[in-house]
C-alpha cells in the first residue's frame, strides 16, 4: 500500500461538502491502481454492524451504481479510505453474492487515476455490448459519475479495474445549470434504451432527463422541475400491487421524498402536488437515511434498495448502509405507497428463533416473557391487537439492564397512534411490528412495510446490556404473536474468493495454519513454520499456477492434492535458491536457481496421475518433472514458511500467457503478473519484462492494452536491462517506435485505455516496419542502426498493462 498524508477538516451542509482550511488530499497514480489501503479487521469493533454493510475502513456516504453483474451484487459507494471525514471522493467497492454477505474489494475509482470529482453515480450492466465497451467474456460493468458533466468508466473485469471512456473528452452530457451531479442511469425496456435522470439546479431544484442507445451518446429529453427534488434521484418502475398490468413510475430524491406518476420514455408527468416520504429517520446528509439508491439488472427482477446511514462511526470507520429492501407499491385510500420490505436472505443469518402467541401483555407480565432472552443483535416481529387495550404505551426496551434502564425504546402510543414518535394507525385493530436490531442500528418496519424508520443507535453490547424487554403501561394489550431469532455476522462467512485475491477458485476458503490477510498484491500469508491457505476447490489431474512474492518469508508455494489442513503436495520458490516440489517428510525434487525477495515469481504445476511437473516464470520447459503417488487428488490452495509472502492469480485451467517459446522470463522493473487474461504489468516508469529469446531480423506481434495509464508495448533487440527498440501504442494518441534518449518516428491515431491492440513489428537489418491492428501497411517504416540484436520482451510505462499472444518467426 502506498502511504498518503491527509489533513480532514470538513463541515457538512444541505448534502454538500464545505471545506475548512487544511493540506489538501493527494491524488494516487495510475501504476499502483487499484488501491487497497484498508488495515485488517475482525468486523467486531464497538457500534459496527454485523449486518449493515460498512467500509473495511474510512469514511463512506452516498451508494453509488448499484448493480447485479457476473453472479455477484456490486456495492459502490462514496468513500475517503484515508480518514474517518469527507474528503477527496473515491468510490469504494464491495461485493456480495446474496446481499447479505459482503465482501471488500480495492478501490473503484480513483482520484488522479480516473478524472473529474468522482461524485455520486449510477451503474448499468451493458449485457447488449450496445456500448461496443465489452473486450472480455464479462459483461461491462459501466458506471456514471462527476458533477456539472457526466464522465463514463467501464469494467470489463467485474469491477477489479475501471477505465475512462474518452478520458481526453472527460464528459458524454453536460446538463443546464450552474451546478449539476448525481447521474442514475437506467434500462427504459419499453422502448429498447437507455434513460438517465441527473440533479441540476436550472431554475431551481429538478432533474434533467436524457435517452441514449449506448450509453455514450445522449439526448436531453425533459425537465422535471420540483422544490423537494434535491441531490441523487432514481427513477424506477414498480407494479402496482403485484401486478405486472399496473407499471407505475417512482421519482425520488436524496432525502427519500418521492412522486409517483408516468414515464414515457422523455418525460416524467405525475398528478401529485407534494411528495411523499418513504423512510421517517432523519433524512439529511449525515442522518440515519439519505440518498438511496437502487440496484440494476437483478437476477430477479427486484427493485432492492440500499441508503447511506451517516450517523454511526467507530475508531476506524465512518458510515453505514441500511439494509437492503425490497421495494414495492400498494394502492391505498390515499394513493399509491412505497413498501419497504427487508431482503428474505436475511433469514441467512437467522438461529434460537422463539415464538410465543396468545400472550396477554401488562405491567406485570410483560417484562417476565423475554427475561431469559439476551442477545447483541436480533429481529423480532410481532402482532399486537389494540382492540379494547387499555395500555397507553406498549412496545419494546432494547438492550435492558437490570437497573431498569435501556439503550433505545421502541413503544407504540395507543392514544397518539403513534410508533417511535411517528404515525401509525392501526390496521383492522392489529399493529404488527418488525424490529431489526444491529450494533450501532436500527431499523423499523410495520403496517406491511408501508412504514419504515432507519436509525443509528449506540447499543451497549456488553453482557449486562443485551436483555429485551416487552412492556405496557398504563393498562394491557394482547399479543397475538410473537417470533424472535437471533441474527449472525454477515462478515467473513459465504464469499466465493477472498477479497484482494483474484481466484477461480471456489470459496469459502480457511486457513488452517497462519495468519492471512488482504493486501494491494493479493493475499499475504504469515507463519513462523508452514502456512496453508486453502480453497474449496479440489480435483485430481489439472493445470494450476499463480504468483508469489517472497516478504520476509523463507518460502512460499503453490499447495495441491491436499487435505483440510494443508498436507499436500506444495510447489514453492523457497530463498536458499531453490525451485522445491515437497509432500510432507519428503523433497520430491529441486531445481536449483537465485531467488530474490521482493519479487513476483510465477509458477505452474501440471499434474497427470502420478506425474507433477512445474514451470517456473513462463518458460516453455517444466524446471520439475517427478513423480509421486502419494497424493491422488485434493484441495489447491497457497503455502508460506517461516515469514511473510503474498500470492495473487491462483487459477486452474490452462489460460495464462500465450507467448512464444523460451526459457524463463526477468523483469527488468515493474510488477509482472500473470492473470487468465495474460500478461499484467504495473510500472511507474519505464518496466520491461524479458524473455532469454534474442532475435536479429524477425517478426514479433502481439495484443496490447493499456488498463490505466500512459502506455505499453513490445520491446526487441534489448538487453537485460531493457534497453533496446521499443514499439507501443500511447494513450496520448500514438502509435511509437523508440529507444532510450530517441523517438525514433510516431503515427498518430486515438488509442482508447481499456481497447486491445494487436501490433507487428518486422525488421530487417536496420530498417523497422510497424504494423497497427493487422492493417495492410504499416504505420511505421523507419531507420536505425543503434541495436543490431538482443532479448524480446515486453514494456509498461506509467501505468497497468496487459500482454498476450506474443509471437516470434
Amino acid at each position: 500500500m502506498r502511504r498518503k498524508i491527509w489533513i480532514l477538516f470538513v463541515v457538512l451542509t444541505a448534502g454538500l461538502a464545505v471545506f475548512l482550511p487544511g493540506a489538501p488530499a493527494v491524488a494516487g497514480t495510475t501504476w499502483d491502481y487499484p488501491e487497497f489501503p484498508y488495515q485488517p479487521t475482525a468486523y467486531d469493533e464497538p457500534l459496527r454492524g454485523q449486518f449493515h454493510f460498512s467500509s473495511q475502513q474510512g469514511w463512506m456516504n452516498d451508494p453509488n451504481g448499484l448493480v447485479y453483474a457476473n453472479g455477484l451484487y456490486h456495492f459502490f459507494y462514496q468513500h475517503n479510505p484515508h480518514g474517518l471525514a469527507w474528503d477527496t471522493m473515491h468510490w469504494g467497492h464491495a461485493t456480495s453474492p446474496d446481499l447479505v454477505h459482503w465482501t471488500q474489494k480495492p478501490i473503484a475509482l480513483e482520484p488522479g487515476v480516473h478524472p473529474g470529482d468522482l461524485w455520486s453515480g449510477g451503474g448499468v450492466v451493458d449485457k447488449a455490448n450496445t456500448s461496443g465497451l465489452k473486450t472480455g467474456s464479462l459483461d461491462p460493468i459501466v458506471v456514471f459519475s462527476n458533477t456539472d458533466g457526466v464522465s463514463v468508466f467501464y469494467s470489463n473485469d467485474n469491477g477489479r479495474t475501471f477505465q475512462a471512456y474518452d478520458k481526453g473528452r472527460k464528459v458524454v452530457t453536460v446538463p443546464a445549470g450552474v451546478t449539476s451531479r448525481d447521474p442514475k442511469v437506467f434500462w427504459d425496456a419499453a422502448r429498447n434504451r437507455w434513460a438517465m435522470v441527473v440533479w441540476s439546479d436550472q431554475g431551481g431544484n429538478g432533474v434533467s432527463i436524457y435517452t441514449s442507445p449506448n450509453l455514450l451518446n445522449w439526448t436531453f429529453a425533459s425537465r422535471f422541475q420540483a422544490s423537494w427534488l434535491f441531490e441523487c434521484p432514481d427513477l424506477y418502475v414498480l407494479p402496482l400491487d403485484g401486478r405486472a398490468d399496473q407499471q407505475q413510475w417512482v421519482l425520488t430524491s436524496a432525502s427519500g421524498q418521492y412522486e409517483v406518476g408516468t414515464f414515457d420514455g422523455t418525460t416524467f408527468r405525475t398528478t401529485w402536488t407534494q411528495p411523499q416520504q418513504m423512510n421517517l429517520g432523519t433524512t439529511y446528509a449525515g442522518g440515519s437515511f439519505y440518498a438511496a439508491e437502487t440496484f440494476t439488472n437483478t437476477p430477479d427482477g427486484r427493485t432492492v434498495q440500499m441508503a447511506w446511514q451517516g450517523g454511526n462511526q467507530g475508531s476506524t470507520w465512518t458510515g453505514d448502509a441500511t439494509f437492503p429492501v425490497t421495494l414495492g407499491l400498494v394502492s391505498t385510500p390515499d394513493g399509491p405507497r412505497i413498501t419497504r420490505t427487508p431482503v428474505a436472505e436475511l433469514s441467512s443469518l437467522a438461529s434460537d428463533t422463539r415464538t410465543w402467541q396468545n400472550q396477554t401483555i401488562d405491567a406485570s407480565t410483560g417484562g417476565n416473557l423475554l427475561s431469559d432472552v439476551k442477545a447483541d443483535t436480533y429481529e423480532i416481529t410481532a402482532q399486537f391487537d389494540v382492540t379494547g387495550a387499555t395500555a397507553t404505551q406498549f412496545g419494546f426496551d432494547l438492550h435492558a439492564r437490570a437497573d431498569g434502564t435501556e439503550d433505545r425504546r421502541v413503544a407504540y402510543d395507543t392514544a397518539a397512534q403513534t410508533l417511535y414518535g411517528k404515525p401509525l394507525p392501526p390496521r383492522s385493530g392489529k399493529v404488527s411490528i418488525q424490529l431489526l436490531v444491529d450494533r450501532g442500528q436500527l431499523e423499523i418496519f410495520a403496517d406491511s412495510y408501508r412504514y419504515s424508520l432507519s436509525d443509528n443507535v449506540a447499543f451497549d453490547s456488553s453482557a449486562a446490556s443485551q436483555g429485551i424487554r416487552l412492556f405496557a403501561t398504563g393498562g394491557r394489550v394482547k399479543l397475538d404473536s410473537l417470533t424472535f431469532a437471533r441474527l449472525g455476522s454477515s462478515w467473513g462467512t459465504g464469499q466465493p474468493t477472498q477479497s484482494t485475491l483474484d481466484s477461480n477458485l471456489g470459496g469459502p476458503w480457511h486457513a488452517p495454519a497462519g495468519t492471512w490477510t488482504d493486501v494491494a498484491g493479493g493475499k499475504q500469508g504469515s507463519a513462523g513454520g508452514d502456512g496453508f491457505y486453502l480453497s474449496a476447490s479440489s480435483a485430481g489431474d489439472a493445470v494450476y499456477q499463480g504468483d508469489l512474492t517472497l516478504g520476509t518469508a523463507q518460502a512460499a508455494g503453490l499447495t495441491f492434492h491436499a487435505d483440510a489442513s494443508g498436507a499436500g503436495y506444495t510447489a514453492n520458490i523457497d530463498d536458499t535458491g531453490v525451485v522445491k516440489l515437497w509432500r510432507p517428510g519428503r523433497d520430491i525434487a529441486v531445481y536449483h536457481t537465485p531467488i530474490t525477495q521482493g519479487r513476483t515469481y510465477h509458477l505452474k504445476v501440471q499434474t497427470d496421475g502420478a506425474r507433477i511437473r512445474v514451470w517456473l516464470d513462463n518458460g516453455a520447459s517444466p524446471v520439475i518433472d517427478a513423480t509421486d503417488t502419494t497424493y491422488a487428488s485434493g484441495l489447491f490452495g497457497a503455502n508460506v514458511f517461516s515469514g511473510a509472502a503474498s500470492v495473487q492469480n491462483l487459477n486452474t485451467g490452462a489460460a495464462g500467457l500465450t507467448a512464444f517459446d523460451a526459457g524463463r522470463w526477468t523483469p527488468a522493473a515493474g510488477t509482472w503478473t500473470v492473470t487468465p487474461a495474460g500478461l499484467h504489468g504495473s510500472s511507474a516508469q519505464d518496466g520491461f519484462y524479458l524473455s532469454d529469446r534474442t532475435g536479429t531480423d524477425f517478426t514479433y506481434q502481439g495484443d496490447l492494452s493499456v488498463t490505466n495509464g500512459v502506455a505499453t508495448g513490445l520491446t526487441f533487440r534489448a538487453n537485460a536491462s531493457g534497453a533496446g527498440y521499443t514499439a507501443n501504442v500511447d494513450t496520448s494518441g500514438l502509435v511509437k517506435l523508440w529507444r532510450p534518449g530517441q523517438d525514433i518516428a510516431v503515427y498518430h491515431t486515438p488509442i482508447t485505455e481499456g481497447l486491445t491492440y494487436h501490433l507487428r513489428v518486422q525488421t530487417t537489418g536496420a530498417r523497422i516496419r510497424v504494423w497497427l491492428n493487422n492493417g495492410p501497411d504499416p504505420v511505421i517504416d523507419a531507420t536505425d542502426t543503434t541495436y543490431a540484436s538482443g532479448l524480446f520482451g515486453v514494456n509498461a510505462f506509467s501505468g497497468d498493462t496487459v500482454a498476450q499472444n506474443l509471437s516470434v518467426s
